[in-house]
């Protein structure tokens, strides 16, 4: 579809961003901090990682999101024995002995990436590359993936056994890093209700692949004031130990600071949040509001942290 102009384009943004939400709501109780991060996220044409225990509905979440967006969606759960051409696909010999490649669950708009840490470095690598080059590479042969192109890991942070935490290089593909929590009392009582009877849901479908690749174009050419984009710089430099602009509390708990990455994805999550808020331009407050799951992977505490109980989120609060 196309729009008179940009400022229009942001309107009909911020309403699809609010379909989204009441459709999502059909199905998921509550987690709208979650919802709005994975939706920013794909406007913004990255990457999240999802932190929760399990029976969260990540993968429920995950799954409504691709239904309601009319998006292909694959699952893949990860394991200690999944080899890289599980993922990517391998070149098989057809009838007339010819190879022919064979693709993978990669190729798909949504990809859950079930368990992420559960599987070896290896494997983890090909996943990490279509994610950053959007295109997978077999006995030489490049094959683009299918656009939009949007993985959404998920991670339990209390079983540590058996995995293979995903090195800092790796976590800093994820634009946002986002914790899920346990649902209120009211909220726990709506989807025992819900999930304990006979239902049948229907959803509608709100946007196609297209209108996504439309909102990601347009999201990088909303206006941002010199000041904020100062701000935004300013915060994922003030993360690194031992340089000119870090505060006391980064060179007292942390190790490692986030890179400039960050930097863009701040910049881009906080067009993207004030474009779904109705606004056409972003302030330091947008960049604020997504600056926890934009920093809280890309930071890593020392010992001295870690002993004094010290969370990223404390730090990245003293940085405000």
């Amino acid at each position: 579809m196309e729009y008179k102009s940009d400022v229009e384009a942001v309107d009909a943004m911020a309403q699809s961003y609010k379909d989204l939400k009441k459709e999502i709501g059909k199905v998921i109780v509550g987690q709208d901090d979650v919802v709005k991060a994975v939706i920013i996220a794909l406007f913004s044409n990255g990457h999240s990682l999802l932190v929760g225990v399990p029976g969260l509905a990540k993968t429920l979440l995950v799954s409504t999101i691709a239904e309601v967006l009319d998006l292909d969606f694959k699952r893949i759960q990860f394991t200690p024995d999944l080899m890289p051409s599980d993922i990517t696909g391998s070149e098989i010999l057809d009838e007339d002995r010819h190879f022919k490649f064979n693709r993978g669950p990669l190729f798909s708009n949504i990809v859950l990436a079930d368990e992420i840490n559960r599987t070896p470095p290896k494997t983890q690598a090909a996943l990490l590359e279509a994610m950053q080059e959007r295109s997978v590479t077999v006995s030489g042969t490049r094959h683009e993936l299918p656009k939009p192109f949007f993985v959404l890991a998920t991670q339990n942070p209390i079983e540590q056994e058996g995995t293979y935490p995903l090195p800092e290089a790796q976590l800093d593909r994820f634009m946002f890093n986002v914790t899920l929590d346990y649902p209120s009392y009211e909220e726990e009582l709506d989807v025992v209700r819900g999930t304990t009877t006979a239902q049948n849901i229907q959803l509608n479908h709100i946007l196609t692949g297209a209108q996504i690749l439309s909102f990601q174009q347009l999201i990088r050419k909303i206006p941002i004031a010199d000041n904020v984009l100062r701000y935004a710089v300013s915060l994922a430099t003030k993360t690194r130990p031992k340089t000119p602009m870090a505060t006391d509390m980064v060179n007292n708990y942390i190790s490692w600071g986030a890179g400039p990455r960050a930097s863009q994805y701040l910049v881009l999550g906080a067009k993207c949040h004030a474009a779904i808020s109705g606004k056409y331009s972003p302030d330091i407050e947008d960049v604020q509001t997504i600056a926890n799951y934009v920093l809280r992977h890309r930071i890593v505490r020392n010992y001295k942290a870690e002993a004094e109980g010290i969370s990223e989120e404390h730090v990245i609060k003293s940085l405000f």
